[in-house]
């Protein structure tokens, strides 16, 4: 018996063949009832796409990567990756395309995996946590694979990225805190490398300057040991603190392991607003107040922009900025 072709499946749908290969394909540019009746012809005929064929025709390989310039144990320990990457999957999932992870810091991992991603292994790729001018993302569209990147980067102008609003958050987080009263607020920012880092600690100081307040800054990776690291540091130089912006909630619960070590009462003696609103930060003691960003949101906007990019069509709106707010909890 003869494998069903791309023409029979087209036969019996009622459609053309172009509409068959869009719909396996996942273009969004199908009715739903031509999408309907495709996917019922499949099912019927049992047809099977031939992918080694079609990739040697189109030059399509089906994979999308994803590109997380952290270590592994960042990856899997913090609450914004795991996210991310969950909207990016349950995207991709709709479309048929396979992601791959790829992790990359040094140099020579970065020079070893754009020699893949340009090698035709990948249809597209989305990068995230980047830091610095990094020139991958220029070198990757140089070489024509659609890119597509997970927040603003520092010293680039890519075509397209999805971001929070970051700045509008971290203001929102210092106002709150100076609505409760607090007249020492210190802030544990992130990498300044990172255009996240610069705008969580811009939005501070855009909430602080109007007060007159001392700026009390502390600098951390994003991870709970930096928090933790940044909070000694920041009690060393200011013991007189009442209140602590992180920039993370990983970083905020190192600093609340802190402050609890020093017989500091969170939060009478000193407030505590993180950023991420994590599980974490709802079974934290007390309870973290933290600035909400929608992660998976975030993730679905990156994979759809790419799957668009790799069909070829143009986006109306290249750069996507997602709303923030604040949670309010115990903890400020």
């Amino acid at each position: 018996m003869n494998r069903p072709t791309l023409e029979a499946v087209a036969a019996r749908a009622g459609v053309g063949r172009g509409t068959v290969s869009r719909v396996i394909n996942g273009s969004p540019n199908v009715s739903a009832k031509a999408r309907e009746a495709v996917e019922l012809a499949i099912r019927e005929l049992g047809y099977v796409p031939n992918r080694a064929a079609r990739a040697l025709v189109t030059r399509r390989t089906d994979t999308v990567a994803l590109v997380v310039s952290e270590s592994q144990l960042r990856v899997f320990d913090e609450p914004y990756f795991a996210g991310t990457i969950r909207g990016i999957g349950s995207a991709l999932a709709e479309t048929g395309l396979q992601l791959i992870l790829a992790m990359a810091r040094t140099p020579e991992e970065h020079a070893r995996l754009e020699h893949y991603l340009t090698g035709q292994h990948v249809d597209g790729v989305l990068l995230l946590s980047l830091h610095g001018a990094d020139p991958l993302p220029g070198r990757l569209e140089a070489m024509g694979v659609p890119t597509v990147l997970g927040g603003r980067p520092v010293g680039l102008d890519p075509y397209s990225y999805v971001d929070m609003d970051n700045r509008a958050g971290a203001r929102q987080a210092v106002k709150h805190l100076l609505s409760l009263g607090r007249g020492a607020i210190a802030a544990i920012a992130g990498p300044q490398d990172m255009g996240v880092g610069v705008d969580r600690l811009a939005g501070y100081r855009d909430a602080l300057l109007p007060s007159g307040l001392p700026e009390l800054v502390a600098f951390g990776d994003f991870s709970e040991q930096s928090g933790a690291a940044a909070m000694s540091e920041l009690l060393e130089r200011h013991p007189e603190l009442d209140a602590v912006f992180a920039a993370s909630d990983p970083m905020a619960l190192g600093a609340m392991r802190v402050l609890k070590a020093e017989g500091r009462a969170i939060p009478r003696d000193v407030a505590v607003i993180g950023f991420d609103d994590s599980k974490a930060a709802l079974h934290a003691d007390p309870p973290l107040t933290t600035v909400h960003q929608p992660t998976e949101a975030m993730g679905r906007q990156m994979a759809q922009l790419l799957v668009a990019r790799i069909n070829g069509e143009e986006l109306r709106q290249p750069v996507v900025i997602l709303d923030t707010h604040l949670v309010r909890r115990e903890s400020a």
